[in-house]
Formats: structure tokens, C-alpha cells, sequence
């Protein structure tokens, strides 16, 4: 059931968030709302799989 959530919520990430690595985003140089984006994207991710 929570693998699940995280699954749905993976994609909406991937609808709705932009992706900073297409973006050529360095991560050194990441403000604070993108590092956090960032971490919210890779813990969603994380879970789902």
C-alpha cells in the first residue's frame, strides 16, 4: 500500500516538479528551495522503488 503512494507521488514529481539535472543545475551552486526540491524528489524516489 505505501509502495504504492510512493509510486503515484513519483509521477506527479515527474509531471509537475522540474527535473534540475536536464537544466544542467550545478548542485554546489543550488539555492536552498532547489536543494530541497531536490531532496523531496530523490526521497519520493527512493521509497517508490
Amino acid at each position: 500500500m505505501q509502495k504504492q503512494l510512493f509510486k503515484i507521488l513519483a509521477k506527479i514529481n515527474k509531471l509537475l516538479i522540474p527535473g534540475f539535472t536536464k537544466k544542467g543545475l550545478d548542485i554546489s551552486k543550488a539555492k536552498k528551495w532547489q536543494m530541497a526540491i531536490i531532496g523531496w524528489r530523490y526521497f519520493v524516489t527512493k521509497n517508490s522503488l
